[in-house]
Order: structure tokens, then C-alpha cells, then sequence
């Protein structure tokens, strides 16, 4: 694992005044689905890092791209070269709660959250549909959404008339722990 998204997690940590109803994670999970004609590949991470502060309505999740993994290394390297992750290493989602969640119930519900998502350099707004649930001193937050790549001027690879398409179905889980005591305490999801 690389120093770097350490550093960030540390300056995220202080960049926001976490509150006593703040839970964080460093050990989320993000996936991406896109295909060419004939043919699906999903590439995956287990090194989502992000926040939830509800006194501040405020979440920020960010991802170092370069542990996204497809199974194939020629595939990764193409990824990595199309992204451009020697300038643009990360993905980050910085918004805040539209609906209410009720810390007192244990019931699954469903949220929805506007924020900026930057990738590739290029900073967009949107709004995310997805599930957070109290699960005793952790919250579980899943979320689903397609995203256009073209949206951030990430021209999709492609040889002739076969091209990866431009919207991905993007997956996110984490199961983030409450911050005790000045400690950050990560949980595996």
C-alpha cells in the first residue's frame, strides 16, 4: 500500500472537524462494470477510504485508482494509462446528506447524498442513491450508480469499431466505525 492515500486520510481527518457522530473506514469496497461488444469486466478495490460526519451532513469518500484491479494486467495497465493516474491518482466524492438519517433506528435506510465527484481532473456535480444502516457503533453505507466516463473527459479505449463504453455501473460498500476518543478506528467491511 502506498504512503500517499495515508497521507490524504490523515488530512481529510483534519480538513473536517470530526464530531463524536462521525464514523470513518479505510478498508471500503468499490467496484466499476463496463464491457466491449460481447464481453463485461469488472475492476475492484478494497481500499475505498471516506467519512460520514452527521452533525455536518458532510461525506467524503476517495479512492487511489491504482488499486483497482480487473484480473488482468495488461487490461489494469491500459486503465491506469486511460485515467491518466500518474497526474490523476484519485477518485474523490465530497457531498453532504439530502434526507434525514435517524441514528436511533437500526432499519436499513435509504439516503440520498449531492456532491462533487472528481476524476481525471475534472470536477462534476451529482447525486447518489443508496442505503446507510446502524449496525451498534458502525454504520454500513451501500451505494449503486452508472457513471459516464465522457463526462470527465476520459476518452474510453477501443481498437477499430470495438470501444469500452462510455457509462460504467459503479458500486461502492463500507462499513465505517465511530471515531472514540481522538482514536481513528477502521473496521473490514
Amino acid at each position: 500500500m502506498k504512503l500517499l492515500p495515508a497521507a490524504m486520510c490523515i488530512f481529510l481527518f483534519t480538513a473536517f472537524s470530526v464530531s463524536s457522530q462521525s464514523f470513518i473506514t479505510e478498508t471500503g469496497y468499490a467496484e466499476f462494470t463496463s464491457s466491449v461488444p460481447l464481453h463485461e469486466f469488472t475492476g475492484k478495490s478494497s481500499h475505498l477510504t471516506g467519512m460520514i460526519d452527521f452533525d455536518e451532513e458532510l461525506i467524503d469518500f476517495y479512492l487511489d485508482l491504482e488499486t483497482l484491479d480487473t484480473g488482468n494486467s495488461r487490461r489494469d495497465r491500459d486503465m491506469y494509462n486511460t485515467l491518466n493516474v500518474d497526474e490523476y491518482p484519485f477518485a474523490e466524492f465530497t457531498g453532504w446528506l439530502d434526507t434525514d438519517f435517524d441514528l436511533d433506528s437500526d432499519e436499513m435506510q435509504h439516503v440520498t447524498v449531492t456532491g462533487d465527484f472528481t476524476i481525471h481532473g475534472i470536477t462534476r456535480e451529482m447525486t447518489i442513491e443508496g442505503t446507510l444502516q446502524k449496525l451498534g457503533d458502525e454504520i454500513r453505507i451501500e451505494a449503486e450508480w452508472v457513471h459516464d466516463m465522457t463526462d470527465h473527459d476520459i476518452e474510453p479505449p477501443g481498437i477499430l469499431f470495438y470501444r469500452v463504453r462510455d457509462e460504467m455501473d459503479v458500486r461502492i460498500e463500507a462499513t465505517k466505525t465511530k471515531r472514540l476518543n481522538d482514536q481513528i478506528v477502521f473496521n473490514l467491511p
